[in-house]
């Protein structure tokens, strides 16, 4: 096996060169292991907390699975593209055993959960080398808001391998949206996006050095591992759509024939009241969930990803949003294309659903005792070579970037100067958006990530509750941050 560090990579990366690094290098080494292994069907198994205890084991491998009937080799937790899905409550104990099978170091990030930064809990510091097994250990707190959260692996340097692999899951907190009458009786789905890039084999292609400064994007779209998967709606009821965008770099602008959506929760969980749209764009790490209301003629309609220009790195030459050639079922899907996710298919006749008026109150935060500004952008760093920035500097692991005082407010204006649109992520404490280019945002939310299109200012408020520690805030283009676009975060 070949490791190539961050510096290695930029290296050859402004020299021209050509590499496949991480997961596509041992992928391939890898196939001897499991090409005889016994296909299953693709079925996500989920683990529901029993008496305020969810006590999972979860295996981090690379396996064969199976993706609408088509055979491919990925990164998986218990052999299962998307991970088997978590489901918990406020003050639940959670208990989850990972055991690496990978031969790169991994370990968990429980995205969006509001859960210590240090020890068995949300600690992206840590590292689970291959062969070794770690227990994470936390509790929800009671006052955590029901959502739709995910984990995925976060050891930086590794994490858009391991993620364009395959390893994601969602992590579902119930609470009060659910008890909601009209979202209780609901039909429930969740939509986990996944792209993947595959020769005609089902094996990872490699990634060059223009794939990860673009951020990859694969060839192969899927929801819950399935190709064009099929959903029913009944007419005059409601669909609940919960959707996460686990994708290392593609974003997704969703629209679905002759329905709008009504948007009832974002990264951190319900707004106010149903807001209305035709479309609705989904960033890396980003969820959302929706309402469509079976009101139309009974037939197929199309869940379509329609085109989305995020930027490009003309600087380095040619555009950044091609795919990988070729690919099994030789599907080339890019974000230059609209492309058909999945099919709602009418199915019988439900008495008449109204939508519900009132589904939270979110009271807006206090002024900040703090204003701070990140600029966005990628450029030569010394000693470093092409790399992804935050004010002018790419990640240094011992390097604390910004320190912030516990139970304060404060205002962080981000600020993207570059080439191409950046979803910012901050870990631990959800924040407000606050204005884009000085104009108010239109509706008040909790979230963890937020857009910063190039040109932007984006200024978002955030409450340093409850936990003291060291975590980070990034781009999830995950490239992006594997290349340097990370900050460390001390909460003191």
């Amino acid at each position: 096996m070949v490791n190539f560090n961050r510096r290695q990579f930029i290296a050859l990366a402004v020299t021209g060169g050509s590499i496949a690094i991480g997961a596509n290098l041992w992928l391939k080494q890898s196939k001897s292991e499991v090409k005889n292994t016994k296909q299953v069907p693709n079925l996500t198994k989920i683990y529901q907390s029993k008496d305020g205890l969810l006590d999972v084991h979860l295996e981090a491998n690379y396996t064969p699975v199976n993706l609408s009937g088509n055979q491919a080799y990925l990164l998986t937790y218990n052999g299962q593209i998307p991970a088997p899905r978590l489901e918990a409550k406020p003050g639940d104990l959670i208990k989850i055993k990972l055991t690496n099978k990978l031969q790169q170091p991994t370990n968990l990030h429980y995205h969006g959960l509001h859960i210590s930064p240090t020890g068995k809990e949300d600690n992206v510091f840590l590292k689970i080398n291959p062969e070794e097994s770690f227990t994470y250990e936390f509790k929800i707190p009671k006052t955590q808001k029901a959502g739709t959260f995910w984990y995925h692996p976060h050891v930086h340097g590794y994490v858009a391998d391991q993620l364009s692999g395959g390893l994601a899951g969602l992590f579902i907190v119930r609470g009060e949206l659910d008890e909601v009458p009209e979202i209780k009786i609901a039909q429930e789905e969740f939509l986990v996006l996944q792209d993947f890039a595959l020769d005609d084999q089902g094996q990872l292609l490699s990634s060059n050095h223009m794939d990860l400064m673009s951020g990859r994007e694969g060839n192969l779209i899927t929801i819950n591992g399935q190709i064009n998967p099929t959903y029913t709606l009944k007419q005059n009821s409601l669909l609940r759509l919960r959707i996460l965008n686990a994708s290392t770099s593609r974003f997704y602008n969703l629209s679905l024939e002759n329905h709008p959506f009504y948007l009832i929760a974002t990264d951190g969980g319900a707004i106010q009241n149903p807001l209305e749209m035709t479309k609705i764009l989904l960033t890396p790490g980003q969820r959302v969930e929706l309402l469509v209301k079976g009101n139309q003629t009974p037939k197929n309609y199309r869940l379509i990803n329609l085109p989305y220009d995020r930027g490009g790195m003309g600087m380095m030459g040619g555009g950044m949003m091609g795919g990988r050639m070729g690919g099994m079922m030789n599907r080339r899907q890019t974000s230059n294309n609209a492309t058909v996710l999945a099919t709602i298919q009418y199915d019988g006749v439900s008495e008449n659903v109204a939508l519900p008026s009132q589904l939270t109150s979110i009271s807006s935060l206090p002024l900040p005792q703090q204003i701070r500004r990140f600029t966005l952008n990628h450029g030569m760093s010394p000693g470093v070579g092409m790399a992804f920035l935050i004010n002018n500097q790419p990640y240094q692991h011992e390097r604390i970037d910004t320190q912030v005082k516990l139970n304060t407010v404060e205002d962080w204006e981000l600020i993207n100067t570059g080439v191409m649109d950046h979803p910012f992520h901050l870990h631990v404490n959800s924040f407000q958006v606050i204005s884009r280019n000085g104009k108010n945002e239109p509706y008040l939310a909790w979230r963890d990530t937020v857009l910063v299109r190039r040109g932007e200012t984006v200024k978002i408020r955030i409450p340093f509750k409850d936990y003291k520690g060291k975590t980070v805030y990034h781009c999830h283009i995950l490239d992006h941050e594997d290349l340097g676009m990370m900050g460390n975060l001390e909460i003191i």
